[in-house]
């Protein structure tokens, strides 16, 4: 594309262990309560954006998974008005005069961005989603700092996707939300032990999208009240876990979190429920795996949607891996692998273990299962062979 602009992002999801649960803003998106979650390695789960930039392009036009998307989403106009701003206010005072950028940011943009995991179905498809595209306009536009902010205008959970390892947003104090960012607790090697497993119940997209069931939650659930005066401490006390990589004390208290953020769900009118059977299987499952070894070993957590993430250190993973596939054996992957994503070995687990599952099996109750790890933010991508835009600007592969 001559005279163009091109930059491909991947940005990855994220997954809150002390849970963001409610809006005191709707437009600006600022949250009742501080969060913290993990970031996922984008080798294993995540977004790929590639905009390309042109003053031949005649409008604005957006591309999710191969289908053209309507431009008219709110959210959406607001990343691209904001990262516009910025670029203008950092022009101005660098050199008192944006004629020379007025010209440049009137071309329009051609947004193409696909996942490789399912979308709307409680995997964070969209913290990922808007991390990327938040990222990569950064870099067609040449700008940098904590875009944070922006992000969040997004997805309030995208926020926490700018930035690898462990991250936290803060729920700010200030009415125009600019202090409401996300910053790193720890970077992605400070715990190396550190694995995680995605077990995906359902691939479809739930019945109750996240936004639409925090606006009722803030509007109808006391328990939401009072869970608002134990996130501080939580969040210490999560950083403290994290930092001294105490795993018994973090699975703890993301368990209970988990647990208290859908109890908030249920006590919200009428009640929302994202979990289903397999979702308290898998629940049961952990305390049964954590009473038969003594201690906690192993950790859950469940966003908006049935599916389970478990956080299970190196030296566990395998017999927690045997232990689901033990639980939850497939029926039918379609010829792809049930487990996917870092390497995994599967064993027969012990009868003393088996017996002390409370559950019985339920076969083809998981769909496939992802092994993966902590890992970076968004990366701008050099192979120009993953570029999702052909050379007029257009996606390479669009749906029929």
């Amino acid at each position: 594309m001559e005279s163009a602009r091109v930059v491909t992002c991947r940005a990855p999801i994220n997954i809150a262990v002390i849970k963001y649960w409610g809006k005191r803003d709707e437009k600006l998106i600022l949250p009742v309560n501080s969060s913290l979650s993990a970031t996922l390695h984008i080798d294993h789960l995540c977004t790929t954006t590639s905009i390309a930039a042109s003053q031949h392009f005649k409008e604005d036009k957006l591309w999710l998974n191969g289908k053209e998307q309507s431009l008219d989403n709110p959210r959406v106009k607001t990343c691209l008005q904001e990262i516009r701003k910025r670029v203008r206010k950092r022009r101005l005072s660098e050199s008192g005069d944006d004629s020379s950028t007025k010209e440049w940011l009137s071309w329009k943009l051609h947004i193409c961005s696909e996942n490789n995991f399912p979308t709307a179905a409680g995997l964070a498809s969209s913290a990922a989603g808007y991390a990327c595209l938040v990222a990569s306009l950064a870099e067609v536009y040449g700008i940098t700092g904590n875009m944070s902010d922006i992000a969040r205008q997004g997805s309030g959970s995208a926020c926490r996707s700018m930035y690898g390892g462990f991250v936290e947003w803060l729920d700010g104090k200030l009415s125009c939300g600019s202090d409401s960012i996300a910053q790193q607790v720890v970077d992605q090697d400070y715990w190396p032990e550190m694995r995680i497993l995605i077990l995906v119940v359902s691939d479809q997209k739930k019945h109750t999208s996240s936004t639409a069931g925090m606006q009722t939650t803030v509007e109808t659930s006391p328990l939401l009240q009072h869970r608002m005066t134990l996130i501080p401490a939580r969040m210490e006390t999560m950083r403290t876990a994290i930092r001294n990589r105490d795993f018994q004390s973090f699975a703890e208290l993301t368990m209970q979190d988990s647990n208290q953020m859908h109890a908030v769900c249920l006590d919200t009118f009428p009640p929302i429920s994202y979990m289903n059977d397999t979702s308290r299987a898998i629940v049961q499952m952990v305390h049964d795996y954590n009473s038969y070894k003594g201690e906690t070993k192993a950790g859950y957590t469940f966003d908006a949607g049935p599916n389970a993430v478990l956080f299970v250190l190196d030296e566990n993973v395998q017999e927690m891996l045997s232990l689901v596939n033990y639980s939850f054996p497939p029926q039918d992957t379609d010829g792809e692998k049930f487990i996917r994503g870092l390497d995994s070995h599967i064993e027969d687990i012990p009868q003393d273990m088996k017996a002390a599952m409370k559950r019985d099996p339920s076969p083809g109750s998981l769909k496939y299962v992802i092994h993966t790890k902590v890992g970076p933010g968004p990366q701008t991508v050099a192979d120009q062979e993953l570029c999702l835009l052909d050379q007029d600007g257009f996606p390479k592969n669009l749906a029929s």
